[in-house]
């Protein structure tokens, strides 16, 4: 009952991460803005979960899992409730921000507790059962905003969640219990400082980048990149030399989980930018209503449902290693022929890629995670998760602010030079494919990164094991 609540909690939170996805387009008239300040309710969105993460490791264990999650979902649902009612994308970005502050707390949280509760040896399965969510959530986000979006209001997407968030708390407040322990932690405001001033630096800078202030040369854009770089060396060097850091950055000394970490960042920069991209594109590029563009991602979020869990075992079984191989070199395929599509393009093709997509992620993100974690001590299992965490979901605001900024430019440079006449339509529809060919790409040339990370992968022993080995060996 535990884990179910908890779960059915991340399901309805990460759910927002791309509910928004398909129904940017109508959004964006409604408001009158344009796509590189709508990206920030994506963006900014991940922005404060990636800000907010590093703290949960000291949330964890100062608090009961019980009051860390009635809070955590009191945030959600009263972000919900806000965005639901705003007049206009500043009160709607902060009802997004408020839900993600609830979020960013939700899914860490999970994670310590089925690593605290769960044996090594069924880690696989129980995170294939969570990855259900955490997979399918954002995967059929697209396709929910799509049918609602084409009959309804776009407000329907946040009335819909709150009365499930509401639910979830009243269960909670019934029902859940404590199972981890509480310390009392101090936390260090410096590190809180640096922390905030590096992932939020990076993050804005990236996300200026695509709006038109002169490019990457602005100031705009380098200025808090520059802060972001500096501030999170020094929050390196802090968290590394005070007793009680943070974040325990000697987590990385674990090589298994360097490499995990890095593999994942990859995934979810590739996944969330495709799942903002492709919609856009769909849509305004070519010509498919909000409810054709959100079917297209359907099977997709199927697909990965059904083998989520089917992968938890298989990871039991095997290890991580060739489901990352066979799983990174479905997802760089993809992206490759993502890179190749045109206006002849049919329908069932691009769905076949999306939905290959989704198996090659699923295949990836919960076996390598579980992998990275089980190398770790116990002790380190909530910072761990915490940096994990984190990092992915930094990734997933870079990756999105990057590939958007590329689009934008590469589009914006094809109609400024093109010598092809044609009418502004044509020309617009034309620039947006260059646009989303280089974006692709470059996804494609950083997933081959991870492919060839993933071949030096091993399967992780238990602290605990190897430490028995370490005794059988002297004796």
């Amino acid at each position: 009952m535990l884990v179910i609540i908890m779960i059915l909690g991340v399901f309805v939170a990460i759910l927002n991460e791309t509910l928004l996805n398909v129904a940017l387009p109508k959004i964006m008239n409604d408001f009158g803005i344009e796509p590189s300040t709508g990206q920030w309710l994506t963006t900014g969105y991940l922005l404060v979960i990636g800000v907010l993460i590093p703290v949960t490791a000291y949330l964890i264990q100062r608090f009961t899992t019980r009051s860390l999650f009635l809070g955590a979902m009191g945030l959600f649902t009263v972000g919900t409730l806000v965005a639901a009612i705003a007049p206009g994308i500043e009160v709607l970005l902060i009802g997004r921000l408020l839900q993600a502050s609830g979020t960013g707390l939700l899914f860490p949280l999970l994670t310590n507790v089925v690593f605290s509760i769960v044996p090594m040896e069924k880690r696989g399965s129980a995170m294939g059962t969570i990855g259900i969510v955490i997979t399918f959530a954002p995967a059929i986000g697209p396709t929910i905003s799509g049918i609602i979006v084409e009959h309804f209001s776009w407000r329907i997407l946040f009335y819909g969640v709150l009365p499930i968030a509401l639910i979830v708390i009243i269960f909670a407040y019934l029902k859940l219990k404590n199972v981890t322990e509480t310390t009392k932690p101090k936390i260090d405001p410096i590190s809180l400082l640096l922390s905030t001033l590096g992932f939020g630096g990076i993050v804005y800078g990236f996300s200026s980048s695509g709006e038109g202030h002169g490019g990457w040369a602005s100031n705009e854009v380098l200025v808090p990149i520059a802060i972001g770089v500096v501030s999170l060396v020094l929050f390196t060097w802090r968290q590394l030399t005070i007793s009680q850091p943070l974040l325990n950055l000697r987590t990385f000394k674990y090589n298994i989980f360097r490499m995990s970490t890095l593999i994942m960042m990859i995934v979810m920069m590739a996944m969330f930018s495709a799942m903002m991209l492709l919609p856009i594109f769909l849509q305004n590029a070519l010509g498919y209503s909000p409810l054709e563009a959100g079917l297209i991602m359907l099977p997709g979020g199927i697909v990965m449902g059904i083998m989520s869990p089917i992968n938890g075992r298989l990871f039991d079984k095997f290890g991580a290693k060739w489901l990352a191989i066979i799983g990174l070199g479905l997802i760089a395929n993809t992206l490759w022929q993502f890179a190749s599509i045109t206006l002849s393009t049919p329908y069932s093709t691009i769905m076949i890629f999306n939905t290959l997509l989704m198996l090659g992620i699923s295949m990836v993100m919960m076996p390598i995670m579980t992998n990275a974690l089980n190398e770790l001590p116990p002790p380190l299992y909530p910072h761990g998760t915490a940096i994990i965490s984190t990092l992915q979901q930094v990734a997933g605001a870079v990756g999105t602010a990057l590939l958007v900024s590329i689009m934008t430019n590469r589009s914006t440079r094809f109609m400024e030079t093109t010598v092809i006449k044609e009418d502004d339509s044509t020309l617009q529809i034309l620039a947006m494919i260059v646009g989303m060919k280089s974006a692709f790409l470059l996804a494609f040339g950083l997933v081959a990164i991870a492919w060839i990370v993933s071949l030096f992968i091993k399967r992780s022993v238990s602290q605990e094991k190897k430490l028995k080995v370490k005794k059988g060996a002297t004796n």
